[in-house]
């Protein structure tokens, strides 16, 4: 039986990428297919846990068909023309097939078909092989922790009328992942909010978990149209982003600008370390960037009657398990994973620590922005958009 370059059969290979499309991780799809766990990891970490593409034939190229009637025709001594001719090919295709492939006394259609076939396999320049600038550019936007849809929509944004400047989240994934292409340096995966260093396949949804009951809450439902449609600034997405050892911390997110606050929580998560922690962190802010917050039902905002007096924002409830309901708020989470990983305990996180995340954060172009970042979103809706200087 015919093996791969990782020691498995094609039709191993072609196994693996069906059942893996199933959701099944590396050691459930060794044991599917009876397959040791190391060698399916090693082939699917050979390619970036892409799937390649199915190698077909150019219709241009010569088929194996046509190389066996090139084989008999010399064997009959006809001449590159007279064989040419009945293929209804250029005289020069056959000359260079035969030429290429040991002579008309060396020539065998078997042979040169399979080496026509190693032949196409040559590697090809990546776009980012051929401009070192763009190579640049991608390796200094990733080493700052943007993200490849980031850096594509920012690449279309600076150079719109120059197509050799421009490329597709998909080509930056691939770059990282796939280890034939070597164009980025494969530590740069690190900066990517996983940390993955191939493609993960996609696996079932988890479950929500219960939540208990909050006095007197205002639910979502009570919301003004004006907060749903992001239409005035002001109005915040929070949640607690939860470590390792009972620890956490909050985050904050308005809506219009997805500009991020991170809070530290020293003294715990309960409800009135919670609620002076929030206070404190909203007081920072200018007037009209304070006038409601959306929470889920968790017991941590018990206290939301006093955080209003506090703090001047009116809470907001989610429905129970409903986290699309503050879906900004998701998303942020989603990506201070990359700064603070599951299991990881948060109690020994400063401040300082956070606003420097947060900072980070905010410095990140935003496709839902226009690929704006939410620092210089917030700067312009507190100062007004920069109006270009008069000609003198």
């Amino acid at each position: 039986m015919k093996r791969g370059p990782k020691g498995l059969s094609h039709a191993d290979q072609e196994r693996i990428w069906l059942v893996r499309a199933g959701g099944l991780n590396d050691s459930q799809i060794a044991r599917t297919l009876g397959l040791q766990r190391q060698r399916v990891t090693r082939y699917l970490a050979g390619y970036g846990g892409i799937r390649p593409p199915v190698r077909t034939r150019s219709v241009q190229c010569l088929t194996r068909v046509e190389r066996e009637e090139i084989s008999r025709g010399i064997a009959r001594g006809d001449s590159a023309r007279q064989i040419a001719a009945g293929l209804g090919r250029s005289h020069t295709t056959v000359s260079r097939e035969i030429g290429r492939s040991g002579g008309r006394r060396r020539y065998r259609a078997v042979f040169a078909d399979e080496e026509a076939w190693q032949r196409a396999r040559r590697p090809k320049q990546t776009k980012l092989d051929r401009c070192p600038q763009l190579r640049w550019i991608v390796e200094r936007a990733l080493d700052q922790d943007h993200s490849p849809e980031q850096i594509s929509g920012c690449l279309a944004r600076c150079y719109p009328d120059n197509e050799r400047m421009r490329l597709s989240p998909e080509t930056i994934y691939r770059s990282l992942y796939v280890q034939s292409r070597g164009t980025l340096k494969r530590e740069l995966a690190a900066h990517l909010r996983t940390g993955r260093t191939k493609r993960q396949a996609r696996g079932s949804s988890r479950s929500g978990q219960g939540r208990g009951q909050i006095k007197d809450k205002v639910m979502i439902s009570q919301r003004p149209a004006e907060v749903e449609d992001r239409a005035v600034p002001g109005h915040w997405e929070g949640d607690l982003l939860m470590g390792n050892k009972i620890s956490a911390i909050a985050t904050l997110v308005e809506r219009q600008t997805r500009y991020t606050q991170l809070v530290a929580l020293p003294d715990g998560f309960r409800a009135e370390p919670v609620r002076e922690a929030l206070a404190q962190s909203i007081a920072t802010l200018p007037e009209q960037l304070r006038r409601s917050l959306t929470w889920d039902q968790g017991l941590e905002m018990a206290q939301h009657k006093q955080f209003t007096i506090d703090s001047g924002l009116l809470v907001y409830f989610c429905d129970p398990r409903s986290p699309w309901q503050r879906g900004s708020n998701e998303n942020t989470n989603g990506l201070l994973r990359q700064y603070f990983p599951k299991g990881q305990t948060l109690k020994a996180i400063t401040q300082a620590e956070l606003d420097q995340v947060a900072a980070q954060l905010n410095g990140r172009p935003r496709k839902t922005l226009g690929f704006m970042t939410p620092a210089a979103k917030l700067r312009e809706l507190i100062d007004g958009p920069a109006t270009p200087a008069p000609d003198r």
